[in-house]
C-alpha cells in the first residue's frame, strides 16, 4: 500500500526529512483551548468513476485539492475497434439511518452544495441525480412510496420524524416487524434506510481514441477549532496524528509558533483545522494502472500549514505541495490537514 506509508509506518530516513521538511516549510501553527460540540465531519469524496470495462485506461489523472475546490482531469483511451457507451458516475457517500454523527450538533449532508462541473473534451456535460432508500443493500424507494413516508428524513435535530409519530401502535409495529423502523430504549421509532444518491450519465468513448474528462466542485469539508494539537491535549486524539501523518517536526513548529502567539497581544489565539477527504481508490475499473498521477495540494496562505499521509511530496510553490507518480495503483483514500491562524482583519 505505497500511498499510506509514512514516516510513523517506519519507511526510512528520507521519507522523514521529506515530510520534516514539507511540514516546516509550511510555516504556521494554530491554537485554541475548546474541545467539544464544535467540529464538523468531512465528507469524503472521490472524482469520476468508470463501470467496470478493461477496453478503457486512464492515461493520465491530474487532481487540485484545496479548501474552497477540488479540480481533476483525466485522459482515458478506449483501446477496442469499436466506441464504447459505459455509465460514468460521481460516487457520493450513503446519508446513513445509523449514523450518529447526523443528529444533534451535527449537520445532514447537503450534496446540492457541491456546484460540480463537468466537461468532456472541453464541452460541458450534464449529469443526471436519482436517490434511493436501501436498507442493508434492498432497495425500499417504492414500498416508500406506497406508504406516503419520505425518502429524506434525517432533519440533525435527533427528534423522531413527524410522520412516524402520526402513526399508530399497530402500524409501528408492523414497520418494526418489516424492518422499516426501529423501536429505541425510549419508546421512539426512527427509520432504518439510508438515502443513497447517484449521480450517473452515459458516456461514448470512441474507438481508438483518448477523451478527456475534467471535473471540479466544492468539497464538503469539516473542520474544528476544537485544539486538538495543543499540548497536554493532542495525546487524547492519537487518531489525529495518524490519520494525518502529522510527525514531531510539525508539533514542534506547531508549539514554537504558539508560545509567540502567547506573547503577542496583537494576534487572536484561535485557530483553525480544515479536514478534507478524497476517495482515491473507488472505481478503479480501468485497464491497468493510472500510467501518469499527479497530485497538487495547496493550503490557501502560505502562513498555513497542511499534512497529509504521501510519499514524495515537493513543494512547488509558498502554498501549493506537488506528488507524482506513474503506473499508479491508489491503495487507501487521502486525508489532508489544513492548519490555519487567523489575523485581526479575519
Amino acid at each position: 500500500m505505497e500511498l499510506w506509508l509514512s514516516c510513523r509506518a517506519g519507511i526510512g530516513e528520507n521519507c522523514a526529512m521529506r515530510l520534516a521538511t514539507v511540514l516546516l516549510l509550511s510555516a504556521a501553527v494554530l491554537a485554541f483551548p475548546a474541545h467539544a460540540n464544535d467540529s464538523e465531519a468531512a465528507i469524503n469524496l472521490g472524482g469520476i468513476e468508470l463501470v467496470q470495462n478493461r477496453d478503457v485506461s486512464m492515461d493520465s489523472e491530474d487532481l487540485y485539492i484545496a479548501k474552497d475546490e477540488v479540480r481533476v482531469r483525466y485522459r482515458y483511451t478506449n483501446h477496442s475497434a469499436r466506441d464504447l457507451e459505459l455509465t460514468i458516475s460521481f460516487p457520493l457517500p450513503p446519508i446513513k439511518a445509523a449514523d450518529e454523527e447526523l443528529y444533534g450538533d451535527q449537520a445532514v449532508p447537503d450534496f446540492t452544495k457541491l456546484e460540480f462541473h463537468t466537461a468532456v473534451d472541453g464541452k460541458p456535460v450534464k449529469f443526471q441525480v436519482m436517490k434511493r432508500a436501501e436498507i442493508k443493500g434492498r432497495d425500499v424507494t417504492q414500498r416508500l412510496a406506497q406508504l406516503g413516508w419520505p425518502l429524506e428524513w434525517i432533519t440533525g435535530s435527533g427528534d423522531q420524524p413527524r410522520f412516524v409519530g402520526k402513526l399508530t401502535a399497530a402500524e409501528k409495529a408492523a414497520r418494526v416487524a418489516d424492518g422499516l423502523l426501529r423501536k429505541t430504549e425510549n419508546g421512539d421509532h426512527f427509520p432504518t434506510w439510508d438515502v443513497v444518491t447517484h449521480v450517473t450519465r452515459k458516456q461514448v468513448f470512441p474507438a481508438g481514441r483518448t477523451v478527456e474528462v475534467t471535473h471540479r466542485y466544492a468539497p464538503m469539508i469539516g473542520g474544528s477549532v476544537a485544539g486538538s494539537l495543543l499540548p497536554g491535549v493532542r495525546e487524547e486524539f492519537p487518531g489525529n496524528i495518524r490519520q494525518y501523518c502529522i510527525d514531531k517536526a510539525f508539533l514542534a513548529a506547531f508549539d514554537k509558533k504558539l508560545a509567540a502567539r502567547k506573547g503577542d497581544d496583537s494576534v487572536p489565539m484561535a485557530y483553525s483545522e480544515t479536514w478534507i477527504g478524497y476517495v482515491l481508490s473507488s472505481g478503479r475499473n480501468w485497464r491497468g494502472p493510472i500510467k501518469d498521477f499527479r497530485l497538487v495540494v495547496d493550503k490557501g496562505k502560505p502562513e498555513n500549514m497542511v499534512s497529509f499521509c504521501m510519499n514524495g511530496v515537493k513543494k512547488i510553490s509558498p502554498t501549493q505541495f506537488e506528488v507524482r507518480r506513474k503506473n499508479f495503483e491508489p491503495k487507501g483514500d487521502l486525508e489532508v490537514l489544513i492548519v490555519e491562524w487567523p489575523s485581526i482583519e479575519d
